[in-house]
């Protein structure tokens, strides 16, 4: 009877349009009551505030301030033109433009709702004057941009590795491979259906010109360089490694406006007000995160008291299953949760409760990490609620529903690869081997 109740106090919150960290704090403090254990209530600000108190977490404003700032300075633009002069010409041209786009941000911005509003606002329009189906265009920018946030630097992973205490440094290097395997996954999509729809290419594209593309986008590619290197070889912290990016990324802002404006003042002066519009941006961004961090920490507190992750790891050693085994279950349980939650959501109320029985059972904590990171990014993509497919819809106006039938076949190559990397763990472990950061 408490739980139906409970139930229907959220979805009543969630049609009444409340905020989903308001709704989630306010189901949890009702489930300590329900459950009994409402007398724990008087230590929860202490333990709320010790679980999100981690020196790592420091590092997520100053990754969102860097991907707003290069959003607004340029920076993007010249990484869009990097990709273009590589591979414009090849058949499909602009759909491969649009996936290594999407790597090239995946190193310096982490964040998959932040590439995805850059990219469609430049590229799918580009995409629809060429001959491109809008829907197409439109499914083919979402479906890329879950790149951003496996390649490092990654917000989520961050996230992953304070929540269950695993290297984020590990986790990075760990991310390389998948991501980068999902954009040859796309690639090879990509070629099939310029083929089967004639999508256009060749010689006649015209393309940036060489040398001020190569100006601007070489000294833009050091940003992950100094990230990814840093963080991987002990150099920097994530916390470092992430203000560095943010000073790279001003410094590089600053100069293509004095590339793009002939007086230095006014160069400076634009530059700051793009640069204070991308703080307000940041904070606001960053404050809401914190938010849903700690209303869920409510619930994984709540969790941790009625021995919830001990229960499946019972079961678990009970059913004799495999770590593989039970890490297939596990993944799609949080599939489904990423469909229908916000990703960060998803990934504090899930992962406590599922991930410890896997370790347990014998997974390495990197692999399991990275993989999960990558399932509920998936979420942003999956109807009926996907962030990516809501911002990708809004600013190319395909409609909802439209798009959400188009990023099907995208989402099965993708989901193909998730499966791929569950069953191979030595994909996601190799880099992290090579570099010494496991065993």
């Amino acid at each position: 009877m408490a739980t139906g109740l409970i139930f229907g106090f959220i979805a009543l919150a969630i049609a009444g349009g409340v905020a989903i960290s308001y709704v989630a704090g306010s189901a949890a403090v009702l489930a300590f009551v329900a459950t009994g254990f409402g007398n724990y209530l008087a230590i929860l600000p202490q333990r709320i505030f010790s679980q999100i108190d981690v020196f790592t977490f420091l590092s997520m404003p100053l990754f969102i301030l860097a991907g707003e700032l290069m959003t607004r300075g340029g920076v993007t633009r010249a990484l869009i033109d990097l990709a273009m002069l590589m591979v414009g010409r090849l058949k499909g041209g602009l759909g491969y433009v649009n996936i290594s786009a999407s790597v090239f941000l995946a190193g310096v911005s982490g964040s998959a709702v932040a590439d995805a509003a850059a990219t469609t606002r430049t590229l799918v329009p580009a995409m629809v004057d060429r001959g491109y189906r809008p829907d197409f265009a439109a499914a083919l920018t979402a479906a890329s941009c879950v790149i951003g946030p496996i390649i490092p630097p990654s917000i989520v992973m961050i996230f992953y590795g304070a929540l269950m205490n695993v290297s984020v440094a590990a986790m990075f290097a760990g991310g390389i491979v998948p991501g980068l395997l999902m954009a040859v996954f796309l690639f090879a999509y990509n070629f099939w259906a310029a083929k089967r729809e004639g999508h256009p290419g060749g010689a006649g594209v015209e393309l940036p010109p060489v040398w001020p593309t190569l100006t601007r986008a070489v000294p833009a590619l050091l940003i992950p360089i100094v990230i990814v290197g840093g963080i991987v070889f002990g150099v920097v912290t994530p916390t470092e490694a992430a203000a560095l990016a943010v000073a790279i990324t001003v410094i590089l802002v600053l100069v293509y406006r004095l590339l793009d404006r002939s007086r230095p003042a006014e160069a400076l002066r634009h530059t700051i007000s793009e640069g204070s519009r991308a703080v307000e941006s940041a904070v606001m961004l960053t404050g809401s995160i914190f938010m849903i961090l700690f209303a869920a920490a409510i619930f994984g507190y709540l969790v941790g008291i009625m021995q919830v992750p001990q229960m499946i790891a019972e079961t678990v050693t009970a059913l004799d299953l495999s770590a593989t085994s039970y890490f297939l279950i596990a993944s799609l349980i949080m599939f489904a949760a990423g469909m229908v939650m916000d990703v960060t959501m998803a990934l504090v109320l899930m992962v406590p409760v599922l991930i410890p029985a896997a370790v347990t059972a014998g997974a390495d904590p990197v692999h399991v990490g990275v993989v999960s990171c990558l399932n509920l990014t998936l979420g942003l993509i999956s109807p009926p609620f996907g962030g990516i497919l809501m911002v990708v819809s809004a600013a190319s106006r395909v409609s909802y529903l439209r798009l959400s039938l188009t990023i099907l076949p995208f989402l099965g190559v993708q989901v193909a690869l998730l499966l791929l990397l569950i069953l191979v763990p030595d994909l996601t472990l190799a880099v992290p081997r090579l570099v010494g950061l496991i065993d």
